[in-house]
């Protein structure tokens, strides 16, 4: 078996948006190096300033080199047939295989990570970069963040790695069932293997335990690993799996209470990775106070979190329509819904359709009357009940409530009575989740879909 062991210098951390500036690949036969190429590159962009003071590598040494396409033909060669072996091997090899895509060379490599492998057959340094590596184990690194210099040091590493792998580590990572050559340099093995293929919520973290990403699945290890698979060159995924240290995971009993375990800790721990999910929120409320003369008033405001929200939308105009409606059928004051802001009566008193809320004609006590069953009426039709569904274990069931139109919270139950007595004494046996649009409507759509699960209150 041939290796390729591989470094290589370039303008920055993403191959979809930077070019290589060198490239160093010695071929391993398992015992020694047997052959060696290296090259400068030119990228055809400016190195940046914080690149050259790191690599020495600057605009001036390049402007005779070959560009990659000039030497991608020789760089296939060398590694297409081969184990592709580097220091966090997944960075090289997106660079690498992301610019011979571009030349017309489709890569596929088996791979092995050094630092993966250190990890495993080297245990307990508090350092596993490269030269912190090497300098534990008096392994010389000549022209360190140089291509040729860091390539030398890892092939004198990948002979230690050898000698030390009695027990068939190497060879078990290449096998295709082995998870070893897609998993980030830094996360355990072990702590991927123990993921249950069930639903659940996992947590990515980094070295310091801090949580950088949420997700929710249907199958915990099936999902977690799809983050591995592939070799997508750009930045974000590049950063996001250098920094996967450690899992944790919390298992739910179905794949809707996990999505909705996500939205919820996405909002409470606010993890840098998950864009996406952080963004949602609600943005208009229909909100009610009182004036000073006693009038009460209904308004469409900006979603706030302290907004005592009687229903809330995702758009102004949604907002606009659903009070327009409200306005029409108890025949409420345009003025004293926002909805008019002259200093004058509204319009809809001059038709007829506003009894003069807005000049003082009809009383605190009609108008008021009014209003609240307007509001009793939008609380009327707001459904209250629960879904019903299985647990995290066979003698277990889970269950969601929602409770006059919002979703008050989720648990699990083992005696299957336990809707005999309606929703106080259930409410006590619940966790209480945040609610929002988002997931009050997968829960709709959820019981809309399984009404067999539905049990109203």
């Amino acid at each position: 078996m041939l290796y390729a062991v591989v470094d290589i210098e370039t303008t920055g951390g993403h191959a979809s948006a930077n070019g290589i500036t060198e490239v160093a690949i010695n071929i391993h036969d398992g015992n020694q190096v047997v052959e060696s190429f290296s090259t400068l590159i030119n990228p055809s962009i400016p190195i940046p300033d914080y690149i050259t003071a790191l690599t020495g590598i600057d605009d001036s040494m390049l402007v005779d080199a070959p560009t990659f396409g000039d030497v991608a033909l020789q760089i296939y060669q060398l590694l297409h047939d081969k184990v592709f072996v580097a220091h966090n091997v997944n960075f090289d090899y997106s660079f690498l295989k992301h610019h011979l895509d571009q030349a017309g060379f489709d890569l596929q490599c088996r791979k092995l990570c050094t630092v993966r492998l250190s990890r495993k057959l080297i245990p307990g340094k508090s350092s596993y970069s490269l030269g912190k590596l090497c300098s534990s184990l008096n392994i010389p690194i000549q022209n360190r963040h140089r291509a040729a210099g860091d390539a030398d040091a890892t092939s004198i590493l990948f002979n230690l790695l050898l000698e030390h792998d009695l027990e068939g580590v190497i060879a078990e990572m290449l096998k295709k069932t082995s998870k070893e050559q897609v998993l980030p340099p830094n996360l355990n093995k072990e702590s991927f293997l123990r993921l249950p293929n069930q639903p659940g919520v996992y947590y990515f973290k980094d070295a310091k335990g801090k949580i950088v990403y949420v997700g929710k699945a249907k199958d915990l290890k099936k999902r977690v690993a799809s983050h591995f698979t592939g070799n997508k060159a750009n930045k974000q995924r590049q950063d996001f799996l250098k920094n996967i240290h450690h899992i944790d995971y919390v298992l739910c009993g179905t794949e809707l209470m996990a999505l909705i375990l996500e939205a919820n800790e996405i909002k409470r721990l606010w993890p840098e990775n998950n864009r996406a999910m952080k963004r949602y929120e609600h943005k208009y409320d229909l909100c009610i106070f009182e004036d000073q003369n006693g009038y009460l008033r209904l308004g469409i405001d900006k979603h706030r979190t302290n907004n005592k929200a009687i229903q809330s939308f995702n758009s102004l105009l949604e907002g606009y329509n659903f009070l327009n409606l409200l306005i029409d059928k108890y025949q409420l004051c345009n003025k004293l819904c926002y909805l008019q802001k002259t200093a004058t009566r509204c319009k809809a008193h001059e038709n007829g359709q506003c009894f003069g809320a807005c000049s003082s004609i009809e009383t605190v006590s009609v108008y008021n009357k009014k209003l609240n069953a307007a509001i009793d009426d939008i609380l009327h039709t707001q459904p209250s009940f629960a879904l019903v569904d299985e647990g995290r274990e066979a003698d277990e069931i889970s269950c969601l409530l929602i409770e006059k139109g919002k979703f008050y919270g989720m648990g699990y139950f083992t005696n299957k009575n336990f809707l005999s007595d309606g929703i106080a004494p259930l409410k006590n046996d619940l966790a209480v989740y945040q609610s929002n649009s988002y997931i009050l409507n997968l829960i709709l759509n959820h019981a809309e879909q399984y009404p067999q699960k539905l049990f109203q209150l």
